[in-house]
């Protein structure tokens, strides 16, 4: 229900002024949704889409849509999930390797410096798309550059020009982890490592890139959460936002 069919049923005495502001504040039984976050922190909430059924997301979704907002993203949304939520709202736009299912319908960039988000293999690439999704929406300008992990460094120095560009990097790898270092030690921007869960055995599923991340040497570098492309992206856009 829309705030104007709210109000006009107060106007109406087919419910009281405490009925409304409680189906304003919580409109459906199983989400509270924070409609105030971006006047708080300047971005819309974003939708944790894992562990939500498809009816939950598609009642949230419907909700935020009935409130008017404009730009709406979505996170950890598998094909089953998309499947379903596409066919109620044709107009968001799915991606698979991501996983996010977003609308927005005035593109625009916000920041005037650049994110560059530097991912260490093709396997990595979810996480990587992820942060660059996330960042875009926020109002970036975001370059990905894939697949220059430390195996064969040359690749990343083909493309320092660039990563210097920046006015901040997202270093995404997983296995040792060891490209958030070595990006580290080559620029004079903030670097955000997200370790991801690829790898062998005792990679255990990530664990071993987040603590070669936390215990980098070089200077400037923060580390996020395990495959946490979604915390880096927003992370860099904070970041992105002090340059202008």
């Amino acid at each position: 229900m829309k705030v104007k069919e709210i109000l006009e049923k107060v106007e109406n005495h087919e419910i009281t002024v405490d009925e409304a502001v409680n189906l304003i504040d919580n409109p459906i039984d199983y989400a509270t949704i924070d409609y105030n976050r971006k006047q708080r922190t300047g971005a819309f909430e974003v939708i944790y889409g894992a562990s939500k059924t498809k009816e939950q997301l598609a009642g949230i979704i419907k909700n935020m849509l009935e409130h008017e907002q404009k730009e709406i993203l979505a996170t950890r949304i598998d094909a089953t999930k998309a499947d379903y939520l596409k066919k109620l709202y044709p107009e968001f736009v799915y991606d698979s390797d991501a996983k996010t299912f977003l609308l927005k319908k005035e593109a625009k960039i916000k920041n005037k410096g650049k994110i560059v988000i530097v991912c260490a293999g093709t396997s990595d690439l979810p996480v990587a798309k992820e942060a660059l999704i996330t960042a875009e929406f926020l109002g970036n300008h975001v370059e990905l550059i894939c697949d220059v992990g430390v195996a064969g460094i040359h690749r990343l120095f083909n493309k320092i020009d660039v990563i210097k560009q920046a006015n901040v990097i997202v270093v995404v790898a997983g296995m040792e982890g060891a490209l958030a270092s070595v990006v580290g030690g080559l620029v004079d921007k903030p670097v955000i490592a997200v370790p991801t869960s690829i790898g062998y055995g005792a990679n255990f599923n990530g664990l071993s890139a987040l603590l070669a991340m936390l215990n980098s040497c070089a200077s400037g570098v923060s580390v996020v959460n395990i495959d946490n492309g979604f915390g880096a992206g927003y992370m860099a856009h904070t970041i992105n936002c002090l340059g202008g």
